[in-house]
């Protein structure tokens, strides 16, 4: 078991040069909720802030106008959720709800959060990374036991992903027997809407191409930065503006 700290994933953090352009960063995939717009929101602003070049929303057509009104100026909203792009570089499903069903054998990284946990099949790959909290994980992995770290590193090894299970105390666990201990929080953390921002971050790292584990554990500490910067009175919302100091200070 290793602590979590830059020097594990700090060298293979992206890094703009001038010759790049947005898709050189990817494209990121938000499968956004049917109801609780705020989470799809969250993750997805967290995401264009940890660097993805380009996020786009995929929203139900019923509610497009709410996430079109709402989203920020840099953020597409379609309200097609087959669309498809072929410089799309990372998925993330489940933060809020679950409009569709996740495509469990894409080749591309895909982000599993909240209701995107709920049916998992047998085996997925390790290009898949699954955020659960205490509940999710006890729903989807209910006959796991053992210690909290022998239960996550179990599940990483039976559905041969990578498993982030997040509490006071986030692990990070891989397939291959890795497991980061995160011990760089705030209590501040536990409120509404914390998580789909760390949803976001990692899947804004993935997008540009961060491998699966480093790109987990670098998302899981710097969230936590971003809570001890701010502290008190913290609120999801507070988030993503506090990740480009995060950013520029590594």
């Amino acid at each position: 078991m290793q602590l979590n700290s830059p020097s594990l994933w700090k060298a293979q953090l992206p890094v703009k040069s001038p010759v790049s352009h947005k898709y050189s960063h990817g494209h990121a995939l938000i499968y956004a909720a049917p109801a609780l717009t705020g989470a799809t929101r969250l993750a997805a602003e967290a995401c264009a802030r940890v660097g993805a070049g380009l996020v786009t929303v995929l929203a139900p057509a019923a509610v497009v106008a709410t996430y079109r009104a709402t989203l920020p100026a840099h953020i597409i909203a379609r309200d097609d959720l087959e669309w498809q792009d072929k410089r799309v570089s990372a998925k993330l499903y489940g933060s809020g709800g679950l409009a569709c069903q996740p495509d469990f054998s894409s080749a591309l990284p895909v982000i599993l959060d909240a209701d995107a946990l709920a049916v998992l099949p047998d085996r997925l790959a390790p290009n898949f990374v699954l955020t659960p909290h205490a509940g999710e994980f006890a729903r989807a992995f209910p006959d796991v036991q053992g210690s909290r770290e022998e239960q996550v590193r179990l599940a990483a090894c039976r559905c041969q992903a990578v498993v982030v299970l997040k509490g006071a105390q986030t692990l990070i666990a891989a397939p291959d027997g890795r497991l980061i201990i995160n011990q760089h929080a705030a209590a501040s953390l536990a409120t509404a809407g914390s998580g789909d921002v760390l949803a976001g971050m990692i899947t804004g790292l993935m997008a540009q191409g961060m491998p699966s584990v480093e790109a987990a554990a670098a998302a899981v500490w710097m969230h936590g930065d971003c809570a001890l910067r701010f502290g008190r009175g913290l609120v999801a919302s507070d988030l993503p503006g506090l990740i480009p100091a995060v950013l520029n200070d590594l």
